[in-house]
């Protein structure tokens, strides 16, 4: 069997190395240190070098997301507002505290959250007695939501956004990086995202008492005595410096990676360009997308998405559905959603195809030759 091709594999830079060793040679292996330090600062610069923003370095976007809904005070019988369409992890912190999600469908040109159904659901939900809390916004796959319409609604009713950026790590809307929109936002560098520190995320925010907090709480929120004292309860969620150390140098390839991420979804584009029954997610004017994933959909009287799949599963070669939406999910199966079936739609029919920053033209062609065989 040929070797295999993988969605999206992790791409070292060759700088990883450098901060690694520096972090053995000096003994920063514990968790903090100097380069936990500088990945902050790094992606503060990236994200808005003109203007002050803060990182918490945190050990998963989950944990990004958690701390976020602590520090809004969200509670247990409280409801958040979440995209329905994305990774269970958009989702499953808002159960930590024991709030409900409300799940909202997606809008077709971005597949994000729909602004006309989060709107409706923000209505009845306080028609009903319990006006959310937060509202949990994602941009999948890497493209932009519609977040200036969301933003608008969301101040409108006075409900602060958690930014879901996991995926968006390189995205701008309109020339604004995406994680500098809410209140709060989430990275994420687990092994297959655009940039990896192994496992490990960030807290994006722009005020610094919450970034600090984040901190606080991250590290099991231990009072500052001489013994271990807490008046809280803490998380163990900070970075370590080692993986801030392959986070530091994967920094340096950021623009790199987007450029060759969307350097797939050109080539997939031009290539399946005679196949109709394949279409792609094209970016309305003023979004860019680090195409993290190349997602398609399929549309064909006898070709299905799972045709393709288990074709490409074959041959070595992973590709997978799109996230299943989480009003659909069997652990979330109670919850209210607002929608018109979108995002369903979307999943029946889509597909991510390898898209690693560190794939091969051969790696391509055995690729667009399976995906051809299957039509032929």
């Amino acid at each position: 069997m040929q070797s295999k091709i993988w969605l999206s594999s992790p791409h070292m830079g060759g700088k990883e190395k450098k901060f690694v060793n520096e972090a053995f040679d000096t003994n920063w292996v514990a968790p903090l240190g100097p380069n936990v330090n500088g990945l902050e600062k790094d992606l503060e610069q990236f994200l808005s070098p003109q203007s002050e923003i803060h990182v918490a370095a945190l050990s998963s976007g989950t944990a990004a997301i958690h701390l976020g809904l602590i520090l809004l005070g969200i509670k247990a019988g409280d409801e958040v507002i979440c995209q329905s369409m994305t990774f269970s992890a958009s989702a499953n912190p808002i159960a930590y505290q024991g709030a409900t999600p409300v799940f909202i469908d997606s809008e077709p040109d971005t597949w994000n959250m729909s602004p006309e159904f989060l709107e409706e659901a923000i209505k009845d939900r306080i028609a009903k007695g319990k006006k959310p809390k937060a509202i949990v916004a994602v941009h999948l796959y890497g493209m932009p939501a519609k977040i200036d319409e969301i933003t608008t609604i969301a101040d409108k009713y006075e409900i602060p956004i958690i930014e879901d950026a996991a995926e968006a790590l390189g995205s701008n809307f309109h020339g604004r990086q995406c994680g500098t929109f809410g209140i709060i936002a989430a990275l994420s560098f687990n092994g297959n995202k655009i940039i990896t520190t192994s496992g490990g995320g960030a807290m994006v925010t722009h005020h610094d008492e919450l970034a600090e907090k984040a901190r606080f709480l991250s590290t099991q929120a231990r009072d500052p005595a001489p013994h271990y004292q807490h008046s809280q309860i803490g998380y163990n969620y900070r970075m370590s410096n080692i993986c801030a150390g392959i986070g530091r140098g994967q920094m340096e390839v950021l623009p790199q990676r987007v450029l060759q991420r969307r350097a797939n979804f050109d080539w997939y584009k031009k290539h399946l360009a005679d196949l109709d029954a394949i279409r792609f997610l094209e970016e309305p004017e003023g979004f860019y997308s680090n195409r993290w994933l190349t997602t398609v959909l399929v549309k064909h009287p006898v070709v299905t998405r799972e045709t393709i799949r288990t074709a490409l599963e074959k041959e070595n070669i992973e590709s997978r559905p799109l996230w299943k939406p989480m009003h659909c999910q069997p652990v979330f199966k109670d919850a209210p959603f607002y929608g018109d079936g979108t995002s369903e739609k979307l999943f029946n029919d889509g597909l991510c195809l390898p898209s690693g920053s560190n794939l091969t033209e051969g790696e391509r062609d055995r690729i667009l030759t399976e995906i051809k065989k299957v039509f032929n």
